[in-house]
């Protein structure tokens, strides 16, 4: 009986390692054709996103993600692209004082902001104007850790192939100034009846002073912190005209 129960139990324990091993031949080639047209179409991926940001330094990209979502969210919205030739200088000098004062220095990180950041637990923002780009232009809104990680990866590779004037161009051209309002002539004109050309010192600053809140922040009607946000922006796009930070931007 015991001989008996042990040639059964081998038996099962053979058919079982059989029935193993045929997994095991059905499931490595499952898993190596899978890895294949994973690595297959990420490369794919890749290579379209490379080739969109080579297109995009001398095409201006067509639409955002933000810009179709707020377009089917509000039936339209008012956009019109304007050449960085036929923006006021000033505006580009109070984008990058309001946003990016270290714009002209850095390759698409400020490493410098990035530990003042961390230093304050993350309580404040520390995106560069070229981060901010990547995530307009290519990515979506949001705080993902997926979406940082693809802004991440991007953003050496629009540093590397755009300009600095591309940069602030595309910024200035897709950024929303208010609800439905995209890119610097929309947002000119509706604020002050004027195109991109005509801003004044002050006109440019209280525009850059909306961008971090289009939708709670008016430059027609500037609360008192926007009004104060905007002499300190005026201030600073003087400062870095004066000690070449704007360099990159004539």
């Amino acid at each position: 009986m015991t001989y008996g129960r042990m040639a059964r139990k081998t038996k099962t324990s053979s058919r079982k390692s059989k029935r193993a091993r045929s997994r095991g031949l059905f499931v490595r080639p499952l898993v190596d054709w899978l890895s294949h047209w994973a690595t297959r179409i990420g490369l794919a991926i890749a290579a379209g996103v490379l080739a969109l940001i080579v297109l995009f330094s001398f095409v201006n990209p067509p639409t955002t993600l933000t810009i179709l979502s707020e377009a089917r969210r509000l039936g339209t919205v008012d956009r019109q692209w304007t050449p960085i030739e036929e923006i006021a200088p000033v505006m580009l000098r109070s984008v990058v004082a309001a946003e990016d004062a270290n714009f002209c220095a850095h390759w698409g990180f400020d490493m410098k902001e990035i530990r003042k950041a961390m230093d304050d637990g993350g309580t404040r923002g520390a995106s560069t104007l070229s981060q901010q780009v990547v995530k307009n232009v290519f990515l979506w809104q949001g705080r993902s850790w997926l979406r940082k990680a693809l802004e991440a990866a991007l953003t050496p590779a629009v540093e590397a192939i755009w300009s600095k004037r591309r940069i602030v161009e595309v910024y200035l051209n897709v950024a929303e100034f208010d609800e439905g309002v995209f890119g610097i002539n929309a947002a000119a004109f509706r604020y002050f009846r004027t195109t991109p050309d005509q801003l004044s010192a002050r006109q440019a600053a209280l525009l850059a002073a909306v961008l971090p809140d289009p939708k709670g922040r008016s430059a027609a009607k500037p609360s008192n912190f926007v009004s104060r946000r905007a002499h300190q922006i005026e201030d600073g796009a003087a400062t870095i005209l004066k000690d070449g930070r704007a360099a990159c931007l004539d």
